[in-house]
């Protein structure tokens, strides 16, 4: 029997579209004035991100979150733990971030997780997976199944977790799909109830979205998108893999979905057409489009954000509600 499907235009108030369009004009304005991030060796941008020297503020840490060390193909793996306020979760959520495989850490998203874990009631994880290009693919997938084998292994036992979810924004979104396809086409296992997926980067050749993007850089831009693809991969390796670009993946058996997307996203196409192949192979799917929305709009103080954030935590607690 055909699975439930939903395409949404969030309907929101006209003066929350102007203000984000009124943010889209600012950062353009912002990054017009910066050197060109390419300009920079990566360790060097990634120093000037942590120092808010890009598009992001500088990273606020928790209090509350617990660095823990599980064993990773590559060796350590980190994971950044934050509890559900309760102390009794009602489930798990397996987090990764985004960042083009080549920015980010599992630490800078803590005030969202945090969020997450207190209007959620579940304990969250998030993945500190190793970044090209260091460590090109497999490296980071390969982390996020180790993640992931563990949440539904060890951590389980150990936190006593019975309902799982997974997100990811941007190429973090990408490593969420893959690493549910991991699981069930190597290990037979399908433990998600639910997946969140936000402006996911999902095809490295680039949807037609993304290579008609341009130069204009809101956050990213073609070829912000075409490099992230060339460090990740190495020399010869297929941008079609559907371990690398899981548009092109058999997408069978996969949990209820929702992505999020804006209409000033490169990645738009990513997040229809993914949504389109997703619910033709079976799955239930949901997808939200906000007017005026940026690439991962929902990581700024805007009030299209704060909406998002909420619908996307009201789909997860709804959706562990179904699986108790």
């Amino acid at each position: 029997m055909a699975m439930p499907s939903q395409i949404e235009w969030v309907k929101v108030d006209r003066q929350h579209v102007d203000e984000a369009r009124s943010f889209n004009e600012e950062l353009m304005e912002r990054f017009a004035a910066l050197p060109d991030p390419w300009s920079f060796p990566l360790p060097v941008t990634r120093e000037r991100r942590l120092q808010g020297l890009g598009a992001f503020p500088i990273p606020q840490y928790s209090q509350v979150a617990k660095d823990l060390e599980i064993d990773g193909s590559g060796g350590p793996l980190g994971l950044r733990l934050l509890r559900a306020p309760s102390g009794k979760p009602q489930g798990v959520l397996l987090y990764i971030h985004g960042g083009g495989f080549v920015y980010g850490s599992s630490s800078y998203q803590d005030p969202r997780l945090e969020e997450i874990a207190r209007n959620t009631n579940m304990d969250v994880v998030s993945v500190d997976y190793r970044l090209a290009p260091e460590h090109p693919y497999p490296c980071a997938p390969d982390d996020c199944e180790a993640a992931a084998l563990w949440l539904i292994g060890e951590g389980a036992e150990r936190y006593g977790w019975e309902a799982f979810c997974i997100a990811g924004e941007s190429a973090g979104a990408n490593l969420a799909v893959v690493t549910m396809l991991r699981l069930r086409d190597k290990h037979s296992a399908s433990p998600f109830c639910a997946a969140v997926l936000a402006a996911g980067f999902f095809d490295l050749n680039l949807t037609p979205s993304a290579r008609n993007w341009g130069d204009k850089r809101l956050l990213l831009n073609t070829r912000d998108l075409d490099l992230f693809s060339r460090h990740y991969l190495l020399m010869g390796q297929d941008k079609q893999s559907p371990d690398a670009s899981p548009l092109y993946a058999d997408l069978s058996g996969l949990p209820c979905t929702l992505f999020s997307v804006g209409t000033q996203d490169p990645l738009i196409d990513d997040s229809l057409f993914m949504a389109a192949r997703l619910r033709l192979a079976g799955g239930e799917v949901y997808v939200e489009i906000y007017e005026e929305g940026c690439h991962v709009f929902q990581s700024f103080d805007l009030a299209l954000a704060k909406i998002s954030r909420e619908r996307i935590d009201t789909f997860l607690v709804n959706r562990v509600k179904k699986h108790a």
